[in-house]
């Protein structure tokens, strides 16, 4: 199935980037800001935050946590590159917020968080997508009620945006390698629904079989100056 052309679209996002990439708002966050390609999908996916690795190659999920995460994805027919080129990767927030003295990265406060937002609802606003994938629970919370993993993985839930966009919403728990809970029961199950789900899902199957010789048109992520 061939895929619109953005247009004005991809290089609205492209200028979103370029703003992101000046962005010092927070002093407790290490940048510089990550974000994956400027592509108007019909997927977005919203992770929680970048981790030392991804701060120094500027490419989200490019480190443990991604091998886990393009392995689910490759597990319903799409890989790590086609995903990269046509799935808009976004996130909470978009610096390392640091380690936390007891153990792994800090979780970014309410403070943070909120400095954060406009980033992806601005994302959001430009590429209207059908499918959002939120990954982890901070993820997840910016777009329902705060519930428990096993209360929202493994299904399908409605989402409308105050601007009035409704999208489908299938939540992932986060693919850290410190997390056991999606590789024990129920956790395991419910991971399976809900990739189970994105693969039923019209938007994946657009992504799935869009030709390789007719590529989106996406930009790299911008040199820094």
């Amino acid at each position: 199935m061939n895929m619109p052309d953005p247009g004005p679209r991809t290089q609205a996002l492209v200028d979103l980037y370029g703003d992101l990439e000046t962005c010092r708002r927070c002093p407790g966050m290490e940048g510089p800001p990550v974000h994956g390609h400027a592509v108007v999908s019909p997927i977005m996916m919203v992770g929680q935050a970048p981790g030392t690795r991804e701060i120094l190659q500027g490419i989200p999920f490019c480190w443990t946590a991604g091998k886990t995460l393009f392995r689910w994805f490759n597990s319903i027919g799409v890989d790590e590159e086609t995903f990269r080129r046509r799935v808009l990767m976004s996130a909470v927030c978009r610096c390392f917020p640091g380690k936390n003295p007891k153990g792994g990265d800090r979780v970014p406060d309410a403070v943070e968080v909120d400095a954060c937002t406009g980033w992806w609802r601005g994302e959001l606003a430009l590429t209207r997508p059908r499918l959002i994938i939120p990954v982890g629970r901070l993820a997840i919370v910016q777009f329902m009620s705060a519930r428990r993993l096993d209360e929202v993985i493994g299904a399908r839930w409605p989402y409308r945006s105050p601007d009035g966009l409704e999208a489908d919403l299938i939540p992932l728990p986060h693919p850290s390698g410190a997390s056991t809970w999606f590789k024990m029961e129920p956790g395991k199950t419910l991971l399976e629904q809900a990739l189970a789900l994105i693969d039923a899902h019209p938007a994946w199957s657009e992504i799935r079989a869009a030709s390789a010789d007719r590529p989106i048109d996406v930009q790299r992520r911008i040199a820094a100056p």
